[in-house]
């Protein structure tokens, strides 16, 4: 629907800052509406009045209105780091082990560990997995 698209990207700002760490993406386009509890842009659409209204994440929105189909299974990376941002050549489609592997957060600085605070090496000999932590 071309008027859901135009009320969309009204609330986009395209003069966004280049991220520092990959200033080869150019410049973000952050969302400058409604955001969720972890910083997503949130876009509503569909009527009140007939039930059929609904949110979305913005930067999803964004990326199947311009690119198509997210395929299921999958979740967008935000190759920028900036949560708010709707620019789909930030965005990249990947598993959800990926998208957290590549981030700065905790489980992410774990799985890059390679040694376990005694020393030893995290391989497939003395590895071992108990509810999602790992141990030698």
């Amino acid at each position: 629907d071309t008027l859901v698209a135009e009320r969309f990207w009204r609330k986009v700002d395209k003069d966004g800052a280049t991220p520092a760490h990959r200033p080869d993406l150019g410049p973000c386009w952050p969302w400058a509406a409604g955001r969720n509890n972890y910083g997503y842009g949130v876009f509503f659409f569909g009527s009140r009045k007939d039930g059929s209204r609904r949110s979305v994440s913005a930067h999803r929105f964004a990326y199947e209105l311009l690119i198509g189909p997210i395929t299921e299974g999958l979740q967008l990376d935000h190759l920028c780091r900036v949560h708010h941002c709707v620019n789909t050549d930030h965005l990249e489609p990947v598993t959800q082990r990926e998208n957290l592997l590549r981030g700065v957060g905790i489980p992410a600085l774990n799985m890059k560990k390679t040694h376990c605070p005694h020393g030893h090496a995290f391989d497939g000999v003395n590895t071992y997995w108990h509810k999602g932590t790992r141990g030698c």
